[in-house]
C-alpha cells in the first residue's frame, strides 16, 4: 500500500503582540492567519471498513484541530505569559484573551499547535507537516521529520 499525505486548511483571526520587540510588532496587532495540517499514512484497506481507500477521513481531521486549536485561538488576543503585568483589561474587550509560556511568534505557535495534535492522531496516521501563513508573503512550517527525538 502506498504512503499517502492528506492536508487541510484552516483559517482564523487572531492578535499578539510582541514583548520587547524593536519593531512595530511589539504592539497588539492582528493577522489572517492561515494553518496547514498535513498528515501521512497508508489507506484503509479493509474492505469491511467505512474509511476504506482514506488515510483519515477529512471531517475527523478538521474537527480535531477545530477543537484543539481554531476554536481557542480564533478572535482572540495572544500574549506571553511575562506580558500580564503590562496588560489591563476591560473584561469584555479582552474576554479571548490567551496567555501562553512563549513569545506568541509563527515559530512558537507551530510548536504548540504540533505538540496539541500529534498525540490527537489515529493508529497509523502521523502528523508530518504544519505551516502557518501569518500574511500572504510571510510563513512559517515545521515538519515531524526535522523534529525527531
Amino acid at each position: 500500500m502506498q504512503t499517502i499525505r492528506l492536508t487541510k486548511e484552516f483559517k482564523f483571526e487572531m492578535a499578539h503582540a510582541l514583548k520587547g520587540y524593536d519593531g512595530m510588532c511589539r504592539n497588539i496587532h492582528g493577522h489572517s492567519y492561515e494553518l496547514l495540517v498535513t498528515v501521512i499514512g497508508k489507506p484503509v484497506a479493509d474492505k469491511t471498513s467505512v474509511k476504506l481507500g482514506m488515510v483519515m477521513d477529512f471531517g475527523d481531521l478538521k474537527k480535531l484541530v477545530r477543537e484543539s486549536i481554531v476554536d481557542e485561538f480564533d478572535h482572540a488576543l495572544v500574549l506571553s505569559r511575562d506580558s500580564a503585568d503590562d496588560f489591563k483589561p476591560d473584561a469584555e474587550m479582552f474576554g479571548r484573551t490567551i496567555l501562553v509560556d512563549y513569545q506568541p511568534t509563527s515559530e512558537n505557535m507551530l510548536i504548540d499547535f504540533a505538540a496539541r495534535l500529534i498525540n490527537l492522531m489515529p493508529i497509523d496516521v502521523k502528523l508530518h507537516h504544519l505551516l502557518l501563513r501569518e500574511t500572504v508573503t510571510s510563513y512559517a512550517e515545521w515538519f515531524a521529520e526535522d523534529n525527531k527525538k
